[in-house]
């Protein structure tokens, strides 16, 4: 709980409640064919960082966003990530955003991306060169 929020209102005076509840989800892609060879973690990884919050010059995967990946013995892929702020205003679309870059990626099948604000984020999950770019030391 931040020092400005109650136990009733975490998020403090200036915002009543997250622009979208915790638990909204996303989905998008179909299952893989059987014996379709499954896509490399490395890939994934790389789908995620081409996620961008539009107010920040940084991808989502660097910005520390993603909480979770798991990969099931389907193909298919469980993401749970968080936003910068629950009020974000891309809050409602992004989850979409990063089913939609994840699902494209060849040998994957369908993606689930479930939204959290537990923990909430802070900018010691970012990497460093998240942090350079952003110029936090």
């Amino acid at each position: 709980m931040s020092e400005f929020g109650t136990e009733t209102n975490p998020y403090g005076s200036f915002m009543t409640e997250p622009a979208v509840p915790e638990g909204t989800s996303a989905r998008a892609g179909a299952k893989l064919m059987e014996g379709q060879q499954k896509a490399p973690d490395e890939a994934i990884v790389e789908a995620l960082r081409t996620v961008h919050d539009p107010e920040i010059p940084v991808n989502i995967y660097d910005l520390g966003l993603i909480y979770d990946t798991e990969r099931l013995e389907d193909g298919d892929v469980r993401i749970l990530m968080t936003l910068t702020a629950p009020a974000c205003p891309v809050a409602g679309e992004m989850p979409y955003d990063v089913a939609a870059a994840v699902s494209g990626v060849d040998g994957v099948g369908e993606v689930e991306v479930v939204l959290t604000w537990e923990p909430p984020w802070t900018q010691d999950r970012m990497t460093e060169d998240a942090k350079l770019i952003l110029n936090i030391y």
